[in-house]
């Protein structure tokens, strides 16, 4: 067993989820799942799978068939079921890294009045228009600002 290889408990437990061939079991199917683990803990390409784990091409070709059929979503889920089935949830696992993960400003609960959102959205478009003829941000931002009736100095619907 390599460093990294599941242990015989951890494959009891993940051996059920996965589908069996249609013609029976596959006789390395840990061995492709080792392999699939080893490639995405490590970051490094499937033809540089150490020869340990069989072909490569194996190896993708098995991930690629979990992939399209949800395989590894529904291991996730039953881990996850299986963990707290037993009590041995941890949530101070969960970890959310927010350069990635985005969210609509709604999510965060601003919500706009869809008239000021309008004119809003005005001003970022007038204000790119006038930065593209060479004006400069800090002119275009007196020449755009909103004011108290919700328009724009430029666009002469607001104080001016």
């Amino acid at each position: 067993m390599a460093r990294g290889d599941l242990t015989d408990d951890q494959w009891t437990l993940i051996e059920p989820h996965l589908p069996i061939a249609a013609v029976g079991p596959i006789p390395d199917l840990r061995k492709h799942f080792n392999a699939v683990m080893w490639r995405f803990r490590t970051g490094s390409p499937w033809r540089d799978l150490p020869g340990e784990f069989g072909p490569w091409q194996s190896a993708y070709d098995r991930f690629r068939i979990w992939a399209t059929q949800g395989v590894f979503q529904h291991l996730m889920e039953a881990m996850i079921a299986e963990t707290a089935a037993r009590g041995q949830v941890d949530l101070g696992l969960v970890s959310v890294d927010s350069a990635t993960a985005r969210a609509h400003h709604h999510a965060a609960g601003m919500a706009l009045d869809p008239v000021q959102l309008e004119v809003l959205e005005k001003a970022v478009e007038e204000e790119k228009g006038l930065q593209q003829r060479g004006i400069p941000p800090k002119t275009a931002a007196r020449m755009i600002r909103p004011g108290p009736s919700g328009g724009s100095a430029a666009d002469g619907t607001g104080p001016g």
